[in-house]
């Protein structure tokens, strides 16, 4: 691809060798060329292997470059653009950027008197990242930023060879099983509805008509049906170890036990992490977490796990997943595992971060529709279902609340159900703001689900007042349910204590109970649970904070009393 007729240009080796070629594009954009010139070079030495860097000396020129690579399909990936320019600002060119390009990294370079305009870029544009001028030492200013932002870019891209497609009806349980795990692990997926799809009706007429859904993976492989170990296994998900014995074993991979895992395997521990859906948990199900603390801009759930993910492998944690666990023995010397598929893991000490399960609506019809249309959790990958039908969102706590701004893009409308007299009462004052400013999302509080009709799909949905007087009907295809949570525990044995609701009791929690050591009796270490060695943190651990960032801090803290009992 050669340059657009306007001054902008690739830069040095690339202008000959870019024709024909697909690497994704860098943008830089300042109007002071000896600006321009330090970015695009120090972009050269760090990105030039494997992108274009683009360049445009003024605002206007830019966003002509950007129409001209939007006209042309091409990959890109990141623009870097100064504020303060004449006629076209910083702010003018991103937001043509993200209007463009919906994906595109956006990063503001800036001077110190500007960064209140970039704030206000974080809040009104979504803005990745704002950096001051100057950026020297580039290897420590510029480039970790750009490249976290490009692996995330990366990560969210869909190469046509690396898709694999899902052909399904769309209110099909089975086929909603295969999309939320695909989505969950953040697997890239083609989703095609036989009902509207003519690709998916030759697909599925390759196969006779076999029995949907029907999953062709990147490779070739055909599977009918699949369930989730089926589909992991042709997918190269690592479900089983080859190793039997550890120094930590880690249930669950939320952010609670991603925690453990990185801080255990990093302070030396041979560590494994085993989950029985996808990394992330109920954060990783979040379409976008904007309080937690480091990222301005928020981050979505499923990004936050698969960075977790990344840097726990980098540590030589051994991830599983799908691994469900069916039971904890105790009785021995050490806490040993027992997995579906039949093989063991024995571990010096053990930490419960297994989380919570949505609780299901007791309502008349709501089982006989669960993934016809009515789903547990924000179910993201729900999004291309509900594009223009009417949905509804039950529940007052925030992930009811991201999840209705999530679908407010895509959905005519969305109705939040909340048995509390206002969403204050629960929800976070940023999600508030951002429901009110939708013109397409309404909430009704004091208001309860009575029943759920349908057949095949979700019909009509009866609602009542808290108090249970007027009911009325509400038309929806969809309606995603969240309305309190319970402790995943039931494989847990006897010895673990819990509270009446299932919760893990741990240090101060149990009482006055003590253990016997070779030294005496001590305290139960704080996280530690009523089994010496064993300790509980995050949602599943009872009286714990519902919060990502304490969830954080639990898990990493749990790993220095592990230590103490190990040594001990």
């Amino acid at each position: 691809m050669t340059a657009p007729s306007s001054n902008a240009a690739e830069s040095g080796a690339d202008q000959n060798s870019a024709r024909g070629s697909d690497r994704p594009i860098i943008v830089a954009v300042d109007d002071d060329p000896a600006v321009l010139s330090a970015v695009r070079g120090d972009l050269r030495r760090q990105y030039g292997q494997h992108y274009r860097i683009m360049v445009a000396s003024g605002g206007a020129e830019a966003i002509e470059l950007l129409k001209e690579l939007k006209l042309r399909s091409s990959p890109l990936a990141l623009v870097v653009s100064d504020q303060r320019m004449p006629d076209v600002s910083g702010f003018e060119v991103l937001k043509s950027a993200r209007e463009l390009f919906v994906d595109v990294r956006a990063v503001l370079l800036t001077a110190y008197a500007d960064t209140e305009v970039a704030i206000g870029a974080i809040n009104d544009l979504h803005l990745d990242y704002y950096i001051l001028k100057p950026w020297e030492p580039p290897e420590e200013r510029l480039y970790p930023v750009l490249d976290d932002l490009l692996e995330d870019w990366h990560a969210n891209q869909q190469p046509s060879r690396d898709v694999t497609r899902v052909v399904g009806t769309k209110f099909s349980a089975a086929s909603h099983a295969v999309r939320d795990f695909l989505q969950r692990n953040q697997i890239p997926m083609q989703w095609l509805d036989v009902a509207s799809s003519p690709e998916a009706r030759r697909l599925h007429s390759a196969t006779d008509d076999a029995a949907l859904p029907l999953v062709v993976t990147p490779d070739g492989q055909r599977l009918v049906c699949p369930d989730v170990a089926t589909l992991a296994a042709a997918l190269g998900q690592k479900t089983r170890s080859d190793t039997t014995v550890f120094d930590l074993a880690v249930v669950g991979a939320g952010p609670a036990g991603l925690a453990a895992a990185v801080y255990g395997a990093s302070e030396g521990l041979s560590t494994v992490c085993l989950e029985q859906s996808a990394p992330g948990g109920q954060a990783g199900q979040s379409s976008r977490i904007e309080n937690y603390l480091g990222f301005p801009n928020g981050i979505a759930g499923g990004d936050l796990a698969r960075r977790a993910v990344t840097q726990a492998r980098r540590f030589q944690v051994e991830v599983l997943a799908p691994a469900t666990v069916t039971n904890l023995d105790v009785s021995g010397p050490y806490p040993r595992l027992d997995l579906a598929d039949g093989s063991a893991i024995t571990c010096g000490a053990m930490i419960l971060a297994s989380g919570v399960d949505y609780n299901s609506l007791d309502v008349p019809g709501a089982s006989d529709l669960e993934g016809r249309g009515i789903f547990y959790g924000a179910a993201l990958s729900e999004r291309d279902t509900v594009v223009g039908e009417q949905i509804v969102v039950v529940g007052g706590a925030n992930s009811a609340g991201q999840a209705a701004v999530f679908f407010s893009e895509y959905a005519a409308k969305v109705t939040i159900l909340c048995r509390s007299a206002s969403l204050g009462d629960k929800m976070s004052a940023y999600l508030i703001e951002q429901i009110e400013a939708r013109p397409n999302i309404e909430v009704r509080c004091r208001a309860q689900v009575q029943k759920v009709t349908g057949t095949d799909r979700i019909d009509t949905i009866t609602v009542s007042d808290a108090d249970g007087g007027e009911t009325t009907e509400l038309a929806a295809s969809a309606m995603f349910i969240f309305i309190g949570a319970s402790p995943h525990t039931g494989w847990l044995p006897p010895q673990i204590a819990t509270d009446r609701r299932g919760f893990v009791l741990t240090g101060p929690a149990l009482g006055d109970r003590r253990f016997a050591t070779p030294d005496g009796e001590r305290d139960p270490y704080l996280y530690e649970t009523s089994v010496p060695g064993v300790f509980a943190v995050g949602d599943v651990r009872a009286r714990s904070v519902k919060r990502v960032a304490s969830a954080v801090g639990e898990g990493s803290v749990a790993v220095q009393f592990v230590h103490q009992y190990l040594q001990n």
